[in-house]
């Protein structure tokens, strides 16, 4: 496979796990604890949980994430405390908003860190204080826990369905210089789940007869970003983007809207992953190849009754090993628009009417998520 000359990043250093098993995983607990979003408490707090997440333009996390943590351990704990900061892409702020729950007296830190590097630090000053950390999402070296998903499986999961779509393309239009050509759109370069992601779309991509044209890391996974840099890969390499992999949906998006105002119709495969409402909709009419659906409501309930667990002294069992840290790993699943009513509308994650809007009716109608009027 070869990769466009002098601007090629080399392929992606993958983290060696030491995993005792990988699986899906719900903690099985007994009567809990729960939580108050920051507000002043009436009576004595069992404890204090700060939760701390890394940005707002992913929809899931204050869509999903921070709703679904903060009613696990109310229901858990319900004498507890939940400090809440968003620390909108800035690693500064996000390490400021983590001094400040540990001066008021935080007993556990989840934090889904913006720069993992730079949050080595946090952990280092949560230790001292004897403050438990889980890493949340983004791998944290030296966290106490750590609760994701598979990201390198997930690239896979992309990487595949991105080969086998560029593949068929392929055959029905054979490309006009011999081999079909695609753009690897991945996350941003300061989040270690990137370079997962970016591992497992390689492993799924080496051997195969497609050309990678170029690669970038997104900035702050920024769709903005990611379709500036696609509009100038299509000017580059002028009708030889056969397929996109996007590292998320967001970022999908981004790549979507610079093919569609470069005329590309229809828009070559694109990937992505979360399951984004907005995703889920592109898939259903054609615009996205596919999605990952990560179950983020049972990330953030793990995370959440994991952080009681902690709060009240015990030692909760991981279900991997990575990097020394007890780890959590949930198992992800691909989406394309025949799985949409059996992995998202059964599955109560999202209803036919949230995703048939009047413009997707007649997609919808095409998939049969809605049955045509009699």
């Amino acid at each position: 496979m070869s990769r466009r000359p002098g601007a090629a990043r080399p392929a992606p250093r993958r983290r060696a796990l030491r995993v005792a098993a990988i699986a899906a995983v719900t903690l099985a607990l007994g009567a809990g604890c729960a939580v108050d979003q920051g507000a002043e408490q009436t009576g004595p707090t069992e404890g204090t949980i700060g939760l701390l997440l890394p940005e707002a333009k992913t929809a899931r996390y204050e869509t999903t994430d921070r709703p679904t943590f903060v009613s696990v351990v109310e229901r858990r704990c319900p004498t507890c405390e939940v400090l809440y900061a968003n620390a909108a892409q800035d690693a500064a702020n996000q390490q400021q908003q983590a001094e400040s729950m540990l001066a008021r007296g935080a007993d556990v830190l989840v934090l889904d860190a913006v720069d993992t590097v730079a949050a080595v630090s946090v952990v280092a000053e949560a230790r001292r204080l004897g403050v438990p950390v889980i890493a949340y999402d983004r791998f944290v070296a030296d966290a106490d826990y750590y609760v994701s998903f598979d990201n390198e499986l997930i690239g896979y999961l992309m990487g595949e369905a991105l080969v086998g779509a560029v593949e068929a393309r392929a055959e029905e239009d054979p490309p006009a210089e011999g081999r079909p050509g695609v753009l690897l759109v991945q996350g941003s370069p300061t989040d270690p789940n990137s370079a997962a992601l970016a591992a497992g779309a390689h492993r799924a991509l080496d051997g195969e007869d497609i050309d990678v044209l170029a690669e970038y890391d997104t900035p702050d996974w920024s769709p903005d970003k990611a379709t500036e840099w696609v509009e100038g890969q299509l000017t580059q390499y002028p009708g030889r983007v056969d397929g996109v992999f996007a590292a998320s949906d967001g970022i999908a998006g981004g790549a979507i809207a610079a093919m569609k105002a470069a005329g590309l119709d229809p828009v070559p495969p694109t990937t992505g992953q979360d399951g984004e409402l907005a995703a889920v909709q592109r898939v259903i009419s054609g615009d996205q190849y596919m999605t990952v659906y990560k179950a983020t409501s049972q990330q953030a309930r793990t995370a959440a009754e994991l952080a009681v667990r902690l709060l009240r002294g015990q030692d909760p069992r991981a279900t991997a090993v990575i990097d020394g840290v007890p780890s959590l790993l949930l198992a992800p699943r691909a989406v394309g628009p025949d799985d949409v009513q059996r992995v998202l509308v059964d599955g109560g994650v999202y209803t036919v009417d949230e995703i048939c809007t009047p413009y997707y009716v007649e997609a919808c109608l095409d998939v049969g998520l809605l049955e045509a009027a009699s």
